[in-house]
């Protein structure tokens, strides 16, 4: 704040006399054309009683004078239309206003002229426009015009027009005297009237700098209200929208004047009780907002009450935000939590049952060399058998998933990689009537452990050929770009409350499956940074998305 200050102290002449307003200035020159009229057109009207218009000089030069001071006036009007430096115009007004009145007195008797006073007006005047050091150089310039016009009156030097009479035979002490009240009254009035022509200014200048202030912290708000992240409304006790800010907007796709004193159920529903006590003072409440028929967001809010200056209740001040994509961010946090337990689980698990499953199978596999085992009960040995073998490939699934190896990172073609796979899956004869369709170009470089990218995609296109079969369509393609690669068929699709649970282990939608295929598939796109998800396909089944962070690709 002081350096606010500093600057109007070093140069108060360029802040009081460049900033004058011009209707200020408008109104100087129209008051004082009034006073000077009001005054000498009772001079004048008072002459004139005494003797007619032939007789009385001092009723013809007065009106004279008030033509002048009306032409003057005209002519200041015009030239404060266009100029620009009013500290000019100023200086030459208050030059012509002491020049003006010293010729007022020289016409009206001089020493006996009751119009001295109006020297104080000027100065008075020159108080509301000048600086303080300014205005003592006018009051200076009233005693010396003053006491001139005296000394030269005193010692004869003054001419005499035709027709006007003055006083002769002035006393030394009496003209002394006159110039000696006249002189201390000038500097008091500049004195007193600078003063409080200052304390004025001062006061001005905070109420004005209060002003700024208020006017800044406006704008300020507003930007703050129109560049926060959070949406922000404001409803009233009615319960309807009083204000909706632009990140509102954004989250709900409603402008301003869409909602504004809409009942709130209207655009939030799940508001439909509306219950201002109730809100009150809610940190942390969460609410499903349908922006359309496939889009539900999950809004987290807060409300507080909004008062007045007066501490009059405004309402309810919401501020929200759309939590979708933390929540989903919270709900991997969670999966990859019970993927890592799980993992614990199956660890410990595996080698306490493997070892136990070897042993009955070794021993089954001796009684069925026996050649007196009968059919009946060959037939229930080798289910024995096959039932070990599919533990087994379960348990060495379950140690994949419990122990992923460290990634062995390479630079390899994808689309070479997808090549092999294609053939391989071509070459096997599981899904003969499924056309697999590339919707891209090699060659594609990444930074991938191929080991591990060779399960995930395989285990893609094997669930894709399941769910296209028996002669439906496969679609694989890679957004080099983006590092992301899509794997979509033609099948029924996921359903949406089995998308969630997809990536789990030992969740799983077939008759036969060990639901830890996909469980690795997300374990092993987690390994390299990446993200993997599942969303309805544009050929009417399930679409798979790897994303591969920056730094897998080439």
């Amino acid at each position: 704040m002081q350096e606010a200050h500093i600057p109007m102290a070093v140069t108060p002449v360029r802040k009081y006399s460049h900033n004058i307003p011009r209707r200020l200035l408008s109104w100087y020159l129209a008051v004082r054309l009034a006073v000077v009229c009001l005054f000498l057109g009772g001079t004048i009207l008072y002459q004139l009683q005494q003797g007619s218009w032939a007789v009385s000089a001092a009723a013809r030069y007065l009106t004279y004078l008030t033509l002048l001071a009306v032409l003057q006036t005209f002519v200041s009007g015009l030239l404060l239309a266009r100029i620009r430096r009013h500290h000019h115009f100023i200086n030459a007004q208050i030059s012509w206003d002491l020049l003006f009145i010293v010729l007022i007195i020289y016409l009206t008797g001089g020493v006996d002229s009751l119009y001295s006073f109006l020297f104080i007006l000027v100065i008075i005047a020159a108080s509301v426009f000048c600086p303080r050091p300014q205005l003592l150089v006018v009051a200076s310039a009233s005693s010396i015009l003053y006491g001139s016009l005296l000394d030269l009156q005193y010692y004869g030097y003054l001419p005499r027009l035709v027709g006007q009479s003055l006083p002769k035979d002035l006393q030394h002490y009496d003209v002394f005297y006159a110039v000696f009240l006249h002189v201390g009254a000038f500097f008091l009035t500049a004195l007193l009237s600078g003063a409080l022509a200052e304390r004025l200014r001062r006061s001005e200048e905070a109420r004005e700098k209060r002003e700024i202030d208020y006017g800044e912290l406006e704008r300020l708000n507003q930007s703050i209200l129109t560049n926060i992240n959070s949406g922000l409304m404001v409803v009233n006790a009615a319960g309807r929208i009083r204000s909706f800010n632009n990140a509102a907007s954004k989250i709900t796709g409603y402008r301003l004047e869409e909602v504004y004193n809409r009942p709130i159920e209207a655009i939030f529903p799940e508001f439909d009780t509306f219950d201002s006590e109730a809100l009150d003072g809610v940190d942390r409440g969460e609410i499903h907002y349908r922006r359309s028929e496939e889009s539900i967001l999950t809004l987290g809010y807060s409300a507080s009450r909004v008062v007045d200056k007066d501490n009059d209740s405004l309402g309810l001040l919401i501020a929200f935000q759309d939590l979708t994509e933390f929540k989903a961010l919270e709900e991997q946090l969670h999966r990859a939590d019970r993927l890592a337990a799980v993992g614990r689980l199956a660890s410990g698990l595996a080698h306490e049952i493997r070892n136990p499953l070897a042993s009955i199978s070794g021993s089954v596999q001796l009684l069925l060399e026996d050649e007196k085992v009968n059919d009946e009960d060959r037939q229930l040995m080798n289910i024995v058998v096959k039932e070990a073998d599919r533990l087994s490939l379960l348990l060495s699934d379950f140690l994949t998933f419990a122990r992923p190896a460290r990634l062995q990172i390479e630079l390899i073609d994808i689309a070479l990689l997808l090549d092999e796979l294609i053939a391989l899956l071509s070459v096997s004869g599981q899904f003969p009537e499924v056309m697999i369709e590339k919707a891209y170009r090699g060659p594609i470089l990444m930074n991938v452990d191929p080991q591990k990218m060779h399960q995930v995609l395989w285990d893609l296109l094997i669930n894709a050929g399941e769910a296209a079969s028996p002669e439906g369509k496969v679609r694989i393609e890679i957004n080099e770009g983006q590092g992301e690669i899509v794997i979509e068929d033609t099948g029924a699709g996921i359903a949406k409350e089995d998308q969630d649970k997809l990536f789990e282990p030992f969740y799983t939608t077939k008759d036969k499956g060990t639901g830890l295929g996909l469980a690795n598939v997300y374990a092993n796109i987690e390994a390299h940074k990446g993200r993997i998800y599942v969303e309805p396909g544009s050929l009417g089944g399930a679409r798979f998305i790897i994303e591969l962070p920056e730094g897998c690709r080439a």
